[in-house]
């Protein structure tokens, strides 16, 4: 086999560049095909260089909280308290530490994610049609491309219908490039090598088979590229925010240290080299050091459990916009329905016929209808010609093919079109045969600005020309019906009340045609659009999801509106929507009236209609900046390359991961691994979830450094001895961030959390409400550690000893408050409230034994002048430890009376919102 390498394969025919790589037009048998893997390797571009280790250690101390806590480790040392100094970079060390391990998790986990969102290949194995996953694509394979792709390797093409593809990537020029099977000169600019489709570009129109002839590395974009990275890194506005909020903070702490230790020096005279470590003891214990690993483990915790229930998320700010989400714009079929369309009826021009048998298998009979029933008699279909022929028609007129893979049956295509393949092999007619003697001469593909596929064969020694698509444009396309053996003038009336008989059962229906047409070797729009013969008409069964029903339920109860947005009939659609248990069902609006009303009108309207019928992926673009006009925070569902404007308008644009094209998952922010509408359900579930722990987190977080630099604060402004050391400080803020704080972002949802209504997107994260809760954990114990320290020192302790009791009261009441934190607002006085988590009370376990350790072990009473405590010193803490936790509760009882809520609800009824998405 020559070296691809070598090959100009643009200057080649078709036939050369197969017999060049010795493949068919059939493909390669699977031995072959694992052959040339082990070969030329996986499909796959190398991928940007991970972050060495040492960059993502070093990158952990490019913190203002960081840096301000090396500053002062350096000052000590400086100072010759050496000690304090090799202790705070300990600390520092420590901290750096867990994010550089939670880092590099969370890399590991947005890695596995990007695995799952690498492309899939529709390619010819053995003669037949099968989707592998296109890392496994070899020179030599036939792979087949259609509108919405992205070409998985670079193609030698041997057909091309309408086909255009989207070359920017490689060429800069953004106008799609239409493509031909001509060969060109070998000297050709790559924007002239029409018979080429090159690898990352994406299919805009038509559809193409192609001869696979460089992978990986060889292909143009791998020359002259890496891999796009398929998800964002975790810098999200979330953290963006909470830097900010850092810096602020670090600024506010420092600039208060500082007047604080003059305040020691210059009003009570106390030595400056004391007040310095005062100074710098107050800045250790007010820096929440911990709090940006641990706000980005809970955010990426949240990411890997979304992709383990299906919702994969490309771009993480989505996470937090989630839980803002207002109304699900969402397609119906294979979303809120199963997808696993059935052929259930017929309507022919001498009446119905209905067809029994669920599912792909090819089982079941025909039967004529009479009266409104089926007849028990089932049809010859020797005997009833015209509907062997409408059967041939809706195979030849489509792309899927019907399988038997381990025992079950599947199709590789599109649904829909597999249900007239299943049906014509209920009545004996096999896709292979019918297909092979009679060869497809050219085709239309489907587009769905068009609403219809044509293909052009030779059937019974005429040319005809075959036409499959939406009934309502069909009925304007065609004049005639065939009834028996002669054509007759159509009554529109007759055949609207049949689409709506069959629609109003929940039934999508496609409608077939036909023409003679002679001289014709190359299809246009023009043939397919006049003198065509009706031939009737089939009605498809998708039923909804079970569990879609559910969601729907879930959504309303959380003050979210569903939405459908359907190519199909407005009775079909309304039919659906009522089972699935929609709350608007009267009415259902068609694309054409969206496109006869303003933007105005559609704004007035868009809160009261939940079906949007015969809609087009232009018409979402529209809906959602009418939603968003009207304060609405929207997902959009989409999978064709057409949905990519409303999918990146949406403020979560939501992919169909198994029938989405790559065109609308590059445009979205959220991939469904399963199609299913419930997966989106349960993605703002999480998306709720995880915000509400960061929430937490944060709320549980500040107290206990705001508790303990007050205390500082005070005693130097008191001019008295400082209830706690800096190295004490700093040892409060470790335990408490690697153990405590933790423990909150593993918290399981709350049980109320889908009945609140959506958050403002733009609320700020720390409202009055979370500044009350700091401000007055940190009073509360601001008191317990000065009422420790004082009352040890009254009862004739030593400084040490004061000092280990009011570290021990600081510690544990902030454990007693860890428990408080679980629910913002509700009581967690009940089994579930104090019991109900794992994590908490094994976070608790562990501060008891690190503080137990810190307590009475020699070496660590050497390092941080702790001293042994008493029994009944112990049983002050806890007392006191308890009036926190009991206090805390009583605060939350009050602010419930008050009808203080957790966080506001965004207003999604009328006002205009500011800060839309940007596309």
């Amino acid at each position: 086999m020559t070296d691809p390498n070598t090959t100009a394969w643009h200057a080649l025919a078709g036939d050369d560049a197969l017999e060049r790589l010795s493949s068919t037009a059939e493909g390669l048998d699977d031995q072959e095909a694992e052959r040339r893997l082990a070969e030329h390797g996986p499909n796959q571009l190398q991928q940007a260089e991970a972050r060495p280790w040492w960059k993502r250690l070093l990158a952990q101390f490019n913190n203002v909280l960081m840096l301000v806590l090396i500053v002062a480790a350096i000052a000590s040392l400086g100072l010759g308290h050496t000690l304090d100094a090799g202790a705070i970079f300990g600390v520092v060390l420590i901290i750096a530490m867990i994010g550089f391990i939670q880092e590099g998790k969370a890399e590991e986990a947005l890695e596995s994610i990007r695995q799952m969102l690498s492309p899939r290949a529709n390619v010819l194995r053995n003669g037949k049609r099968e989707t592998v996953p296109a890392e496994e694509l070899v020179p030599g394979d036939i792979v087949l491309v259609e509108s919405g792709d992205r070409v998985p390797a670079d193609l030698r093409l041997l057909e091309a219908r309408r086909f255009r593809t989207e070359e920017a990537s490689l060429t800069g020029e953004s106008t799609p490039v239409d493509k031909e099977t001509t060969e060109v000169a070998e000297d050709a600019d790559l924007g002239d090598r029409i018979g080429m489709a090159y690898a990352s570009t994406i299919v805009v129109q038509g559809n193409a088979r192609g001869l696979v002839v460089e992978t990986a590395a060889r292909t143009e974009i791998g020359r002259i590229s890496e891999m796009l990275r398929g998800v964002e890194q975790l810098k999200t506005p979330l953290l963006r925010q909470i830097d900010r909020a850092g810096q602020v903070l670090a600024f506010v702490i420092l600039a208060t240290a500082v007047l604080t230790g003059a305040f020691g020096v210059l009003v009570h005279d106390q030595p400056l080299v004391e007040m310095f470590m005062a100074a710098v003891g107050l800045a250790v214990a007010a820096i929440p050091e911990g709090m940006p690993a641990i706000v980005t483990i809970g955010l990426a915790l949240g990411v890997q459990s979304m992709a383990k229930q299906n919702a994969i998320i490309r771009r993480l700010p989505a996470v937090e916009t989630l839980g803002s989400i207002s109304t699900i714009f969402s397609d119906k079929t294979g979303t809120l329905t199963r997808n696993e369309m059935t052929a259930q009826a017929i309507w022919l021009p001498r009446g119905e016929v209905r067809i029994e048998g669920i599912g792909f298998a090819p089982q079941g009979s025909f039967h004529r209808v009479s009266d409104g029933e089926p007849e028990e008699a089932e049809l010859d279909l020797d005997e009833d010609h015209a509907l062997r022929h409408f059967l041939k028609v809706g195979v030849l007129c489509n792309d899927a093919e019907l399988a038997e893979e381990e025992g079950r049956w599947t199709i590789h295509g599109d649904p829909t079109e597999g249900a007239l393949v299943v049906a014509a092999a209920k009545a004996g007619l096999t896709t292979e045969k019918l297909r092979g003697d009679h060869d497809r001469k050219d085709a239309i593909p489907f587009e769905s600005e068009r609403k219809y596929m044509a293909t052009l064969h030779e059937l019974d020694g005429e040319p005809l020309l075959l036409v499959k698509g939406a009934p309502d444009r069909l009925l304007e396309m065609c004049h005639r019906v065939r009834e028996e053996d002669e054509e007759i003038e159509l009554d529109v009336e007759l055949w609207e009340k049949r689409i709506h008989d069959l629609s109003s059962r929940g039934l999508r229906v496609l409608a077939l045609a036909e023409r003679s047409i002679q001289d014709v070797h190359e299809l246009a729009d023009e043939h397919a659009e006049q003198e065509l013969v009706l031939l009737g008409l089939v009605g498809l069964l998708d039923p909804p999801r079970d569990e879609a029903i559910e969601a729907v339920k879930d959504c309303l109860a959380a003050g979210i509106r569903p939405v459908m947005i359907t190519g199909d009939h407005a009775v079909t659609a309304l039919a659906i929507a009522k089972e699935l248990g929609f709350a608007h069902t009267e009415r259902a609006i068609s694309g054409r009236e969206i496109e006869k009303m303003s933007d105005e009108e559609l704004e007035a309207i868009i809160l009261e209609v939940d079906v949007f019928a015969r809609a087009a992926p232009e018409h979402k673009l529209r809906l959602v900046k009418a939603m968003q006009a009207r304060g609405g925070i929207c997902a959009m569902t989409g999978d064709g390359v057409n949905d990519g404007p409303a999918l990146k308008r949406a403020d979560v644009g939501v992919a169909m991961g198994i029938q989405g094209t790559e065109a609308a998952k590059e445009a979205a922010e959220m991939v469904l691994a399963d199609d299913n509408f419930a997966t989106i359900v349960g993605a703002i579930r999480e998306g709720r979830k995880v915000y509400d722990n960061i929430r937490k987190t944060i709320t549980f977080l500040l107290p206990t450094n705001g508790g303990q630099g007050l205390a500082i604060m005070l005693a130097v402004l008191a001019g008295t001895t400082l209830p706690v050391t800096p190295l004490q400080a700093l040892w409060v803020n470790m335990v408490v961030a690697v153990t405590l704080g933790l423990a909150l972002a593993f918290e399981n949802a709350e049980q109320d959390i889908m009945t609140r209504q959506p958050r403002d997107p733009d609320a700020s994260l720390l409202d009055l409400f979370l500044l009350w809760r700091v401000f007055f954990v940190s009073m509360l114990l601001l008191v317990g550690v000065f009422g420790m320290f004082s009352w040890l020192q009254a009862q004739g302790g030593s400084i040490e000893l004061a000092r280990t009791g009011a570290v021990n009261m600081l510690v544990m009441g902030s454990a007693a408050y860890l428990i408080n934190s679980r629910y913002l607002l509700r009581s967690t006085l009940s089994m579930a409230g104090l019991f109900g988590s794992r994590p908490v009370w094994a976070s608790i376990g562990i501060i008891v034994v690190l503080q137990l350790g810190w307590t009475y072990l020699p070496f660590m009473q050497v390092i941080f002048d702790s001293e042994g405590l008493a029994p009944s010193h112990w049983g002050v803490i806890l007392a006191g430890s308890l009036a926190i936790y009991l206090i805390v509760e009583v605060e939350k009882r009050v602010l419930r009376a008050r009808g203080v809520r957790e966080q506001p609800a965004a207003n999604h009824g009328g006002q205009d919102r500011k800060g839309v998405k940007s596309s």
